[in-house]
């Protein structure tokens, strides 16, 4: 029963199967390969439009470079005080941009909202005596497990478009906000504002696999030599190119993050059902946030369930001395008879 993380869970079997294939033969080495060559044309199938993309082996290493190519050294991020950028990176993205300021704010939700974001701007009157604000970014799906919209994310954009800022999105389970929205991954990037994102593969199947995606692609001109410094030109780039190639074949992608979003559902919809434990978030893709006593997480814990407590602040003032916040996270590879047997064990213990 580990529900702690889906980068607890292993590579999905036709990724694995693609390295093999791929690992026949010689082939150009940085990024010169067949494979590479035609991910870089499947994101532009998959966005519906010509992007420039550029394969990377890590999250961290996505964003920060991404946020590298639109933000100067002098810059500021506005982003959501959970986001990866702001507390799960050791300052990555301060690092890629060579000391650009990364703003959070506390949003519902997991989101940050316009008003918020105008809020903030309006405090920026010092002139060069404060950072500039250079760029917004948001993450899709978020840290608390809720996802943006494409009239959502457009709000953002439209606000900060005419001051000059350009926006980011975090896309580490961005199939799990396609998934759960319904839409094209075209309606909530490009369509509605977004400049570049870090489109995440690890979490959902890959092996190790993100890619930096320029929808914007003037911004993309010297990120070639970004990566290649960030240490993030692979000298054998096929082993990353085929694994985006078989990620994005027949919907594998979606395929999978269907099946994690369904059972982060069916958890939610059980958990719901039992006494003392309540769901303060929307459960809209593949992970599940509950506030449970803390006796009953203790319980859990000692019988060998997998999960983590997270930030009570996230909630503000709504949860007692004797509660815990926890968060569940559900995989692709999730075993279908872990969510039945989590409920049947909490049920067990509650009696």
């Amino acid at each position: 029963m580990n529900f702690a993380s889906d980068n607890h869970y292993g590579a999905h079997p036709r990724i694995i199967e693609s390295l093999g294939e791929a690992n026949a033969g010689s082939a150009m080495a940085y990024g010169g390969d067949d494979w590479t060559k035609k991910s870089e044309e499947q994101l532009s199938k998959v966005f519906e439009k010509e992007v420039r993309s550029f394969l990377v082996t890590t999250g961290t290493a996505a964003n920060g470079l991404a946020l590298s190519a639109i933000t100067p050294p002098y810059g500021a991020v506005i982003c959501h005080a959970e986001a990866h950028i702001c507390v799960d990176e050791c300052n990555s993205p301060e690092m890629f941009t060579g000391g650009a300021k990364i703003l959070g704010l506390h949003g519902p939700a997991g989101k940050i909202t316009p008003a918020m974001t105008e809020k903030t701007l309006k405090g920026f009157i010092r002139g060069e005596h404060d950072p500039k604000p250079a760029a917004v970014s948001l993450t899709n799906a978020t840290e608390l497990g809720t996802v943006y919209s494409p009239e959502e994310v457009k709000a953002i954009s439209n606000l900060i478009k005419p001051r000059g800022m350009k926006l980011h999105m975090d896309g580490a389970r961005f199939a799990n906000a396609v998934a759960g929205l319904g839409v094209s991954p075209a309606d909530i990037t490009w369509k509605s504002g977004v400049d570049v994102m870090s489109f995440g593969a690890t979490k959902n199947g890959a092996m190790m696999l993100e890619a930096v995606v320029f929808f914007d692609t003037k911004l993309a001109d010297d990120f070639a030599y970004r990566r290649m410094r960030g240490g993030q030109l692979v000298s054998k780039g096929r082993y990353l190119g085929t694994q985006m190639v078989a990620y994005l074949k027949n919907g594998l992608w979606l395929e999978n993050a269907k099946v994690a979003n369904g059972l982060a559902a069916q958890l939610a919809d059980g958990l719901r059902k039992l006494g003392k434990i309540r769901i303060p978030n929307p459960v809209q893709a593949n992970e599940v946030f509950a506030v449970m006593p803390r006796i009953l997480n203790d319980k859990l814990l000692a019988k060998g369930a997998k999960f983590y407590d997270w930030m009570p602040d996230s909630l503000g003032n709504g949860i007692s001395d004797d509660e815990i916040f926890v968060r569940f996270v559900l995989s692709y590879a999730t075993p279908e008879s872990s969510v039945p047997k989590l409920l049947a064990l909490i049920e067990e213990l509650q009696s």
